[in-house]
């Protein structure tokens, strides 16, 4: 009986390992504050969709509460292309 305890708590963990619900879930929190069209009414919504983030992300939550108001990093060089002279008969 222990045996198939284990087997049963290992496959358990494997299967929930594969279909990710904790990220899943996480990501659906994400669309919704980022890309849903009535964020703006509703403030409850958007508090506990946060709270949701905080818990299934949150070194990334507050990694991007902490860095939201950043400068945007600065452009690199424009590429300079050498040209090279025709080669003369």
């Amino acid at each position: 009986m222990t045996a198939l305890a284990v087997l049963a708590a290992l496959t358990a963990g494997y299967g929930l390992g594969r279909w990710r619900p904790w990220y899943r879930l996480g990501d659906w929190a994400n669309w919704q504050v980022r890309f849903h069209l009535t964020r703006w009414n509703s403030r409850p919504r958007e508090a506990a969709l946060f709270a949701l983030l905080l818990a299934t992300a949150p070194a990334h939550t507050v990694r991007a509460w902490r860095h939201r108001n950043d400068p945007p990093p600065s452009r690199s060089p424009a590429v300079r292309i050498r040209t090279t002279p025709p080669d003369a008969p």
